[in-house]
């Protein structure tokens, strides 16, 4: 079956050339020209879609907005478009539950890379089978599902495969590059700030204190481990 996406971007011509760029190579897009039309588009799509590319400047309800808004209904691989490349912009958007960015101009090679990395992620961690558990967090790869102390904790997909690959690799220090091959299928075009973030997105569900962390730790200079 093709894979569905869907485009939010109010430039008509950026937003045509992404279309065909993304249909020549057999994928099926819809497309939206505001945040609160995706919004629409993305509840009223009868299959669901399998990733959402959104543009950060958008009339009326900007890309993060409607980001947040998606991201509160479902854990759809989602992607920002942003014309700034600056660590504000970008770390905003991956706050506000994007998966990955492209900063424009971009060349549509560069974006069918990212759109396939994403997709072709398992939902489980690759190599476990049973539960994990680390102090409060049960961790239950094969059913992609994390409880804190027996309640259900609501990961992102990236999330989840973050915090699998931790868990898999208990004390060991793993490099942001690591990570981004391993979580994102990233290697020579990944950016160390996808990792960052979604490690303190991560924290905030899963630590006590996110800011004091007991399992989720930092290890200056080299990456982060996760301590059981």
């Amino acid at each position: 079956m093709a894979t569905k996406l869907l485009i939010v971007e109010d430039d008509e011509r950026i937003r045509a050339s992404m279309r065909l760029s993304l249909e020549d190579e057999g994928n099926e897009v819809s497309e939206a020209d505001s945040g609160e039309g995706a919004l629409d588009t993305f509840a009223n799509s009868n299959d669901g879609f399998d990733l959402v590319i959104i543009d950060i400047m958008l009339p009326g309800m900007n890309g993060f907005e409607c980001c947040r808004e998606i991201r509160k209904q479902s854990t759809v691989p989602i992607v920002i478009v942003t014309a700034r490349a600056d660590t504000h912009d970008v770390v905003a958007g991956l706050e506000a539950g994007a998966d990955d960015y492209v900063t424009k101009p971009f060349e549509p090679k560069e974006l069918s890379a990212r759109i396939r990395a994403l997709l072709r992620r398992s939902k489980t961690a690759e190599g476990s089978h049973g539960a994990i558990n680390v102090g409060e967090i049960e961790i239950l790869p094969d059913a992609g599902e994390v409880k804190k102390n027996g309640e259900e904790v609501h990961l992102t997909r990236t999330e989840f495969l973050l915090l699998c690959e931790l868990a898999t690799n208990p004390g060991k220090v793993l490099s942001r590059e690591h990570l981004l091959e391993k979580v994102w299928s990233y290697d020579y075009f990944g950016d160390g700030r996808l990792v960052d973030v979604h490690i303190r997105r991560l924290r905030t569900k899963v630590e006590r204190d996110p800011a004091n962390p007991d399992h989720v730790l930092t290890v200056r200079g080299l990456g982060y481990k996760l301590v059981i």
